[in-house]
């Protein structure tokens, strides 16, 4: 026994999907530490769950897609007596355009945020996991069941999410570490901003929530599920998937993703 603290670790807490996970989580009873990059958005949320009679949650401010990162992290959980009992992988971002085309820098940045980060955080913390029973939640996309022309260095970075949590699942299983995937369709959140949409786009009938997003990774991470996909419809479309030819699915994905274009004049 290491005599620390037991905490859920969220990352990307300041908005969207992270910010319903974090209530969820702390309306269930676990402590939290919350990370993103702004402390003032972080805050606020650890107020509000303060203020339902919650333990209030640690407020951590740190880039994740610098190098570093996650040793920072490890020595900020430490000085407070903590350890994580469950890690959220929810922070990452998007961008649409075509490969060639969008900033190198930019689609680079993704990678290090949606992929690295996501791995070394996934990793790092094992042992705890391990010694509080707990596991690993990340958020993926149904874009890793497909391939993305339109979007693909993001579409890639959610497929490397689902596979490597997959595998992680079976790894991990034995020594009682839960490891989950969820896969949402389009949620209605500051994503669609920051990969470079412009507002006024009406949901779709694939689109979730938030909040409810977060309920079904939530119960879905407690069942020790492999995959969850909110969503009849968005289950529907990642069973059909697998029997559709491949080279239909790709031009169908591109041709989504070029109205998209057309339609924000892009």
């Amino acid at each position: 026994m290491s005599g620390l603290r037991p905490v859920t670790v969220i990352t990307g807490a300041s908005a969207g999907i992270g910010v319903e996970l974090a209530r969820i989580f702390a309306r269930e009873g676990h402590e939290l530490v919350l990370v993103a990059r702004r402390l003032d958005r972080l805050d606020a949320l650890a107020g509000e769950i303060a203020a339902s009679g919650k333990a209030k949650p640690i407020s951590v401010a740190l880039d994740l897609q610098k190098i570093g990162a996650v040793a920072e992290l490890q020595k900020t959980l430490a000085s407070n007596g903590v350890e994580p009992q469950y890690i959220v992988n929810n922070a990452g971002f998007g961008l649409v355009g075509i490969a060639s085309s969008l900033d190198r820098d930019e689609q680079l940045a993704m990678i290090d945020l949606n992929v690295r980060a996501l791995t070394e955080l996934s990793l790092a913390f094992v042992d705890s996991l391990e010694r509080h029973k707990g596991g690993i939640l990340n958020v993926g996309s149904m874009a890793g069941f497909l391939p993305g022309p339109g979007m693909a260095v993001y579409y890639a970075t959610k497929s490397y999410v689902l596979s490597f949590s997959e595998a992680l699942h079976s790894e991990l299983k034995p020594r009682g570490v839960r490891v989950t995937v969820l896969c949402p369709g389009p949620v209605p959140t500051e994503f669609a901003a920051r990969a470079g949409l412009k507002p006024g786009s009406k949901p779709g009938l694939l689109s979730q929530p938030a909040d409810r997003v977060a309920e079904a990774g939530f119960r879905g991470l407690m069942r020790g599920d492999r995959v969850v996909v909110p969503g009849m419809a968005n289950k529907l479309i990642t069973i059909l998937i697998r029997i559709v030819p491949r080279r239909l699915v790709l031009r169908l994905v591109d041709a989504r993703q070029s109205r998209r274009r057309s339609a924000q004049g892009t």
